[in-house]
């Protein structure tokens, strides 16, 4: 009976944390509350320590902000985006990483250059009128030391080319967003500079561009071109560092095929269905981000010329 009642009582704890989903409020607690104690005491870290922690800080809320598009939704639509809307990330409106994102997981598109807005791949009569010398940053940017160290400028690049682009062909639709945001970001660096006392190029330079650099290492190997969309989809099986800091999505083609499955049920649906995982995106998959390093450090994971494009 009373085995009977310990299960019963852990059945209910579990779905208690399910419906209300409290590892995502939890994960909401730490990273603003890790946010703000680190730059009021950033002084007294030293500056290398301070970058790594503020990347992970920054690159864990943008996670948040991925998990606030697709699951919690315990949540009405309205809550979660005001919980994770805070720009302290430093570059890109929430609301348009949504609709960017959303058109992502068209998976059937996925890795299509013009479809795909996360694709790292080019047309290839695009690349053919590259100049050399911009083939050879998009190469490097292939390695995993590219992208971690140019990837950041070419991911703003592109932003600003997009944007740009859009205004000048008299379509202002995102202005709305980008005006709120700018409101957001003056909010984050009132905080900076009156209460943590630190300059808006220190923040920039050592905690948005580090953030940024940290967020592309997930994003490094998860999706390449394969003649069925299930195998455009990696799994990395990486540790809980790794792990709590992309909230699971590591492992990606889990998150493809259930993209509303909260973020803390993915690694036991992985552990539970890996073989027939593995089979759908035909074993697309390794070990860690070090063994991702030791691989294509120095090399480029492919070219980027669409093979079908």
């Amino acid at each position: 009976m009373a085995k009977t009642a310990t299960l019963t009582d852990a059945g209910e704890t579990r779905a208690f944390w399910r419906r209300w989903e409290l590892p995502t409020w939890a994960v909401a607690i730490a990273i603003y509350a890790s946010w703000a104690t680190l730059l009021i005491y950033h002084e007294s870290v030293p500056w290398p320590i301070e970058a790594l922690l503020a990347a992970y800080i920054l690159a864990w809320h943008f996670s948040l902000q991925h998990e606030a598009i697709h699951g919690w939704r315990s949540l009405p639509a309205w809550l979660r985006t005001a919980i994770v809307w805070p720009p302290i990330g430093g570059w890109w409106p929430f609301e348009l990483y949504k609709r960017s994102h959303s058109k992502h997981h068209r998976n059937t598109y996925l890795t299509y250059p013009g479809e795909d807005t996360e694709t790292q791949y080019h047309k290839r009569e695009d690349w053919s009128g590259y100049t050399p010398a911009f083939r050879a940053v998009l190469l490097f940017n292939q390695t995993l030391l590219g992208r971690l160290t140019v990837g950041p400028i070419l991911r703003l690049r592109k932003l600003v080319l997009v944007e740009g682009g859009k205004l000048r062909r008299g379509d202002f639709s995102d202005v709305p967003a980008w005006l709120g945001f700018f409101v957001g970001l003056a909010g984050v660096l009132w905080f900076v500079t009156q209460v943590a006392h630190m300059s808006v190029w220190h923040y920039y330079l050592v905690w948005v561009l580090p953030g940024i650099s940290l967020g592309l290492l997930r994003a490094f190997i998860e999706h390449r071109w394969g003649e069925r969309p299930g195998e455009r989809t990696a799994s990395v099986e990486s540790n809980w560092i790794f792990g709590l800091l992309f909230l699971w999505n590591n492992l990606h083609i889990v998150h493809h095929l259930h993209p509303t499955m909260p973020w803390f049920e993915i690694p036991g649906f992985w552990r539970r269905n890996r073989e027939k995982l593995l089979t759908h995106n035909g074993h697309f998959v390794f070990p860690g981000y070090f063994a991702i390093a030791r691989r294509w450090l120095l090399r480029p994971v492919f070219v980027p010329i669409h093979p079908a494009r």
